[in-house]
């Protein structure tokens, strides 16, 4: 049996808000986990270790250029180019949370039509067509998902102090 897409249709000023959110969410997460990776040795940060990417560095780098990525895409800016190579871990970790903080700053600019504005990608990877409040979600989820696997690698290296990020936590204390 086919399912539906489901699709963000509401143009309401309760969506707005949860969009508006959960990029609000994203900054203050990235930024709490950043805050914790400074406190710990360097090497440790660059130590390999088994995941999808062999260190905590090589999973901030990711982040970045992805996040930088699905903001050209929500942005509209298009000629999206990447970046080649490693940057140095304190860099990655600044850029990180000030692409965070820019895309919170554009997004909550944005109208609620604009949220629901369809945005085709064409892309090596993939062609697909989605709201920008999809592709939102998408750029807050995956950032997500990376920094769970920052958090299992910290565990291997003996880091027991990992910051409360979940997104209700952030809900009730993060405000």
């Amino acid at each position: 049996m086919m399912q539906e897409k489901i699709g963000f249709k509401s143009e309401s000023a309760a969506f707005t808000t949860l969009v508006r959110n959960y990029v609000d969410y994203n900054l203050w997460t990235n930024m709490k986990l950043i805050n914790w990776l400074k406190t710990k040795p360097e090497e440790l940060l660059e130590k390999e270790v088994p995941s999808s990417f062999s260190s905590i560095y090589l999973t901030l780098d990711h982040m970045r250029k992805v996040q930088d990525y699905w903001f050209s895409v929500i942005s509209k800016k298009g000629g999206f180019r990447g970046e080649a190579g490693l940057i140095p871990l304190d860099e990655t970790m600044s850029r990180l949370v000030e692409q965070s903080a820019q895309i919170t700053d554009y997004v909550n600019a944005l109208e609620g039509s604009q949220l629901q504005e369809v945005i085709l990608v064409d892309s090596p990877w993939f062609t697909c067509e989605f709201s920008a409040s999809e592709y939102i979600i998408q750029c807050v989820n995956h950032n997500t998902y990376h920094r769970g696997q920052i958090v299992s690698i910290g565990r291997q290296l003996g880091f027991i102090d990992a910051p409360m990020t979940d997104y209700n936590f952030y809900n009730i204390m993060g405000q």
